[in-house]
């Protein structure tokens, strides 16, 4: 039985989170020998407060950008 976890920062709309499930859903059926009702499909949206590369949170990289974009 798979089962795939996505971990998305929070952002995209309901239509979007349900085409990328319905997509994953589509590859793993693909490229696997099981029956469709035994695959599951986790997507996991974590706040952009809480994800961070290189000790910038994407909320805090997100705020850099708007200043850049605003100066130039």
């Amino acid at each position: 039985m798979p089962q795939v976890a996505v971990t998305l920062a929070e952002g995209r709309t309901p239509a979007q989170i349900r085409e990328l499930i319905h997509e994953v859903h589509a590859a793993v059926l693909r490229t696997v020998n099981t029956r469709p009702e035994y695959i599951r499909v986790v997507v996991h949206e974590v706040p952009r407060t809480h994800w961070a590369t290189g000790d910038v949170t994407l909320t805090e990289a997100d705020d850099a950008t708007a200043q850049a974009e605003e100066q130039s």
